[in-house]
This record gives structure tokens, C-alpha cells and sequence, in this order.
């Protein structure tokens, strides 16, 4: 019985980002030399901190230990080791960060938690710190089309947050960090095992930042204030064939911005303030029940979630009010066929309602409302021969209230010829329903005129091939990694900066946009308790502005990261330090300045970390080599014009900053339910 219910709270739960990517490392065979003396041999097995999952996909798991070589305060800030994920600020303004993956923005990354879709439209340019670092027990990182289980929204890939468990067996965790930006927060998580088949677990968040600051003395906030209170409530229940996964989240975050005084502008004319206000209430609920034959994993399983965020945005004499609401549920069903074959069916619904009005802006609407109802039905066949080979082929059908019926096909192969060497490869199309508005609300914060055409879904081609090779070297194991993706869109909505140096409009897309990425990342412990990371990435990204194919702004050409990692032999002390190096990229024209270039720059990080039986304490710096683009805010002396323009960040907008903090972990007794 025991086997059953942990297979089941593996399906359930969203342990995996696909359903055959299983959280064990990929099955290459290394080889691994034990530690000898002469009285006897002691084997000293290190779990990393991130995995290459072992299913079709390009996927990645993003543990703990890996989390905690940073600060890793929230979501945005959870990459800084990853080589494949950048997080960049939107603006120099609001705060907003954005993913970036295969050298796309993060709105072609489909965002989920515990493997249910979150995260959408007017949540999307501050969602990245609504997730707090402590809070998270991994990610799971999917690039490429992924599967179709979760939806036809990931054109990029999918990032799966994973929350602390209701039955872990740390019964309680509390952190306190602070920085010298006068940033602090607190984080606590408590989970009560009330018997053996029934637990919960309490989460709670608080962050302020306490003053202001002005490393440019441009008159302007380098970063908005922020604070945020936010708390969760998990249940878990297990009985027999029966899983159950429940649970509910209250967010309130007030973010204070723009103009600090008036050092730089006339005195006579008003301050340019930003100032937003969000609440945003979650819930979920997931039932699983095993049946049948046990070696067939018969289970069926369902889901469902909501979420409401109300926001209240002013950009200087700009208002933006919206009420989103969301609703998804999915009905899914799983069985194997002998060994060799699995199948998965299912069917899904999803909802949106956006009530959204604005004020201050002419020539768009002071009222809309934005409905779409998309129900859906996929099937996914997976293939296993032996370790050597695996297939995964996936149909959807989903019927837009907005666009009518569509399909989305994806299929990926994994082959295996010899334990050192694996090729993935994969193909699918993705669509996305556009939310202009919402998910742009901080280009309101630029002094240009915001033009905001109708809109068609989004479509896009993903294609992807990668290579995994793993040598043995001196009785370690060098991991290579080498990958190659192409992203075709067939439509697309654009955000246009070029056509018109006074506007800024967001249209659909006549021409061609595509993107080419190439990625090569190595891994090796060099001796004892100390390993060296390397990649390197290339990216070429080409839109249609204005009926001519050019690079796409603020996106850097490539990106070098080198990060190293000491673990003393206890394991009392680690060190870790990160290098990154950003390529590149181009700067449209706006009313002030031609249409220019920016250079690469560095960045350095790095953290040293004491643990303690109970306690672990850190302390570290980012951005230490103090770069920081040197006019974030175009226009800054006059905030009212429509030469103003805090939308083209493409680099750090405050400088060096140093942090510290404190973890405290117990351990549940033994003997406690």
C-alpha cells in the first residue's frame, strides 16, 4: 500500500513538470569513486542541488541546496545560478521583473504551482515576488514545448513552483534576512501532523523596505518600496487509494515609486509619483484516487484552482484599475500498459474575467472587459524501450470563446545509445490569448503614447535538440550539456517601440518573428567538496517593426555565467561565487536620443554560508562589481512630457549591495505523527 500512495501523491501533487520527467537524475551511468583508507571505506553520496530530470523533456529540477547558494528572497531571485533563466528588471520604475527564456519575455513561459496554471495576465509583471524563496521546496525548469498535460499555453517552456509539504518532516523553518538597501523580511513555516493520515502547514511572509534611495541622484527611486504581507494554508490527506492535496493564499502588497524630490526637475510643477496597491487571493483543491491492477498505476485525478487579484496602479496622473479573476479545473485519468506504455487522457476548462478601467491615458477606453472561456481535451501516449528510448506524443483540442477551435500537437524523443551519451528532441505549438493591458500596465509609467490595436491569439512553432554527455575524467565525471532551440511564430502580438519614436504600440504582428538559441554548459568537481560550473549562451532574436525584420530591443546577444562551489568536508562551511557576463544589445530611438547600442557588462555575486545543527547562517553580496546602467530614466528632469521614458532598462539600476540573514530548521521527532 505504501508504494501506491507514493505513487499517487507523485501524480497529484506535481512532483514533475511532464508526466514521465521523474525527479531521479538522468540514468546515464558515472562513474564515482568511493573514499578509502586502509581500516575500512566509507561512500559519501552528495545530493545536488540541481538535476537533470530523467523523462523526454529538457527539464530541470532546481532543489533547496541549489536555491540557498543565494539570498533567494523571492521567485525573480531564484536564477542567479541558472544559466538558462535571466531575470531582468521591466523598468526602472515600477519594479516589474520578467523571465527570459530562449531569449523570449516570460510571457511565453507557461508559470505553474504544484503543476496548476497560475499566474496570469495582470499578475504576470510582478508575479516573480509573489512566490517567497523560503517558501519553495524546488522548480522544475522545462524548456522547449512541453507537455500537454497542462495546457497549450508553454510556447518557451514551463517553470513549476513546488510549496513546502503539508507532511515534511522539518516542522518548523523561520528566516530573517536584511540588505543595505534596508530591505528586510521575515519568513516562518509550521506544519502540525495531526495523525498519520491527516497535516497542514502554515506559511507566512513579511518584507518592507524601510527607506528611500537614489544611487543615481536622478531625483528618482532606484527601486519602488515594497511591502508585502502574504501567508498560505496547506492541507494534506492520505487514507488507502485516496489522496488529497487542499489549500488557500492572501497576498497584500502596496509598491511606492517615482519621483523623490525635485533636484533634478522645475520645483513649480508637481511630483511624478507611482504608487500600487494588489491583493490577490488563491485556492486549490486536488483529489487522486489509485485503482485496479497496481503495476498498471490506473489512477484518475481532479484539479482545480482559483484566483482573484484586485490592483490599483497610478503612474503620475495615469490610473488603472483591474479586477482579474480566474478559474481552471482538469479531470485526468493515467494508466501503463505493461512496462512500455503509458497513457494519459484528460480534460480541462479555463476562465478569465478582466474588468479593467483607465484614466489619463488618451485615446484608449476608459472601460473594458476581457472574457474568455476555453474548455479542452488532450491525450498523451509515452513509449519506453528499455533506458535507451522514450517517446512522448501529445494531442490537444481546445475551443476559445474569443478564437474558436484549435490543436496543438507536441512530441518528444529521447535516445539513449550508450550510458555516457543522451539526445533529446522535441516539436510542438503553442497559443496564448494576449491581455495587452494587463500584462503591460507599467508602460503606462513611459510619458509616450500607449496605441493598443485588437488583438489575435498568439501562435507559435518551438523546436529544440539537446545533447547530454557525461565523461569520466580522472575518477570524476565531467557533464556536458549542449542544446539548440528555434521559435517560429505564426502570430504574435508585438510591442513596438520603433515605428513611431512618440508612441509606443502594441499590434499584431505582420512579417516574421522567430528566435534562434544555442547553449553550452559544463559541469565538473575539480577535487573534493569544489565544483565549477561554465556555460555560454548565443541568442538571436528578429520581430517585424513597422515592416522591417530588426534585432528585438533590450535583449543581449549572449550570456556567460561561471559559478564555483566549496563544501568543507563536514559540510560546516560553503562558499559560492557567480559570474556573470551580459552581452549587448539594442537601444530603440525615442524624442530625445537616435536609436543606439548598449555594451556588455559583469556581474558578480557571491555568499558564504555556516551551518549549525539547527541553524544556518549567511551572509553575501550581489552586483559586486557595482555596474549599473547609467541613465535608467530617460527624460528625468521633466516626468509630464512625452519625453519621459523609465521602460528601456536593460542593466542593474541600484549598485553593490551586501546582505545577511539567519535559517532556523527543527526536525520533527521520530516518534510525532
Amino acid at each position: 500500500m505504501k508504494h501506491i500512495l507514493l505513487a499517487t501523491a507523485a501524480a497529484l501533487t506535481g512532483l514533475t513538470v511532464q508526466a514521465q520527467t521523474s525527479l531521479t537524475p538522468d540514468t546515464t551511468r558515472t562513474a564515482q569513486a568511493p573514499e578509502q583508507d586502509l581500516q575500512s571505506a566509507t561512500v559519501t553520496a552528495r545530493v545536488p542541488g540541481m538535476i537533470r530530470m530523467s523523462g523526454p523533456t529538457n527539464s530541470l529540477q532546481i532543489g533547496r541546496k541549489e536555491l540557498f547558494r543565494a539570498a533567494c528572497c523571492n521567485l525573480g531571485e531564484s536564477f542567479v545560478t541558472n544559466p538558462s533563466v535571466d531575470v531582468s528588471y521591466s523598468d526602472a520604475a515600477t519594479g516589474a521583473q520578467q523571465i527570459k527564456l530562449l531569449g523570449l519575455s516570460g510571457t511565453y513561459v507557461q508559470m505553474l504551482t504544484e503543476n496548476l496554471p497560475n499566474f496570469r495576465s495582470s499578475a504576470l509583471p510582478y508575479a516573480l515576488g509573489y512566490v517567497p524563496g523560503n517558501w519553495m521546496k524546488s522548480i522544475q525548469v522545462s524548456k522547449g514545448a512541453a507537455s500537454v498535460k497542462n495546457g497549450y499555453e508553454a510556447i518557451t517552456g514551463q517553470i513549476n513552483v513546488e510549496y513546502l509539504k503539508p507532511d515534511d518532516t522539518e516542522a518548523l523553518n523561520v528566516n530573517v534576512y536584511g540588505n543595505s538597501k534596508t530591505r528586510a523580511e521575515a519568513n516562518i513555516d509550521a506544519n502540525v501532523h495531526l495523525n498519520h493520515n491527516l497535516s497542514t502547514v502554515f506559511l507566512g511572509h513579511f518584507e518592507n523596505q524601510f527607506e528611500e534611495h537614489d544611487g543615481n541622484d536622478d531625483g528618482f527611486y532606484d527601486k519602488p518600496r515594497v511591502r508585502q504581507l502574504n501567508v498560505m494554508n496547506r492541507w494534506f490527506y492520505s487514507k488507502d487509494r485516496y489522496v488529497f492535496h487542499g489549500g488557500g493564499s492572501v497576498l497584500h502588497e502596496t509598491r511606492r515609486g517615482g519621483q523623490m524630490d525635485h533636484s533634478h526637475s522645475a520645483p513649480d510643477t508637481p511630483l511624478y509619483k507611482i504608487g500600487l496597491e494588489t491583493d490577490r487571493y488563491e485556492a486549490y483543491m486536488k483529489h487522486a484516487l489509485m485503482f485496479g491492477d497496481p503495476e498498471h498505476g490506473s489512477n484518475i485525478a481532479l484539479m482545480a484552482s482559483g484566483a482573484i487579484q484586485e490592483l490599483s496602479a497610478g503612474y503620475g496622473l495615469k490610473q488603472y484599475d483591474v479586477t482579474d479573476r480566474n478559474a481552471y479545473a482538469s479531470l485526468v485519468y493515467e494508466t501503463n500498459f505493461g512496462t512500455a506504455h503509458n497513457l494519459s487522457t484528460g480534460l480541462s476548462l479555463n476562465h478569465d474575467d478582466l474588468s479593467q478601467t483607465l484614466g489619463g491615458q488618451p485615446g484608449l477606453p476608459e472601460a473594458r472587459r476581457e472574457r474568455e472561456t476555453t474548455p479542452g481535451a488532450y491525450a498523451q501516449y509515452t513509449y519506453t524501450l528499455d533506458t535507451r528510448l522514450t517517446a512522448m506524443a501529445g494531442l490537444r483540442v481546445d475551443r476559445s470563446s474569443l478564437y474558436g477551435t484549435f490543436v496543438t500537437p507536441r512530441l518528444h524523443l529521447k535516445y539513449q545509445p550508450a550510458n555516457f551519451f543522451t539526445l533529446r528532441l522535441s516539436a510542438g505549438k503553442g497559443y496564448r490569448t494576449p491581455h495587452a493591458l494587463a500584462e503591460n500596465n507599467n508602460l503606462l509609467a513611459s510619458g509616450r503614447r500607449l496605441v493598443i490595436d485588437r488583438l489575435e491569439q498568439e501562435a507559435a512553432w518551438n523546436y529544440g535538440a539537446v545533447a547530454s554527455l557525461n565523461i569520466p575524467i580522472a575518477s570524476r565525471v565531467l557533464k556536458v550539456n549542449a542544446e539548440y532551440y528555434y521559435t517560429d511564430f505564426d502570430r504574435q502580438a508585438v510591442v513596438d517601440y520603433d515605428s513611431n519614436p512618440a508612441e509606443i504600440r502594441i499590434t499584431n504582428l505582420s512579417g516574421r518573428s522567430y528566435s534562434h538559441t544555442m547553449q553550452v554548459d559544463a559541469s565538473y568537481p575539480l577535487f573534493r567538496g569544489f565544483t565549477l560550473t561554465a556555460a555560454y549562451r548565443l541568442t538571436q532574436v528578429r520581430t517585424t517593426y513597422g515592416g522591417h525584420l530588426m534585432e528585438r530591443p533590450l535583449t543581449s546577444k549572449y550570456k556567460g555565467l561561471v559559478t564555483a562551489q566549496y563544501k568543507t568536508p563536514l559540510e560546516k562551511w560553503t562558499f559560492d561565487a557567480t559570474l556573470q557576463l551580459n552581452g549587448g544589445g539594442r537601444l530603440p530611438a525615442t524624442l530625445s536620443q537616435p536609436a543606439s547600442r548598449y555594451k556588455g557588462f559583469e556581474q558578480l555575486s557571491a555568499q558564504i554560508t555556516r551551518e549549525f545543527r539547527k541553524l544556518s547562517v549567511y551572509v553575501g553580496g550581489e552586483n559586486l562589481t557595482n555596474f549599473t546602467q547609467r541613465h535608467p530614466i530617460i527624460g528625468a528632469d521633466n516626468p509630464w512630457s512625452d519625453r519621459f521614458e523609465p521602460t528601456l532598462a536593460w542593466g542593474p539600476v541600484h549598485g553593490a549591495m551586501v546582505y545577511a540573514g539567519i535559517r532556523l530548521r527543527i526536525e520533527r521527532d521520530n516518534h510525532d505523527h
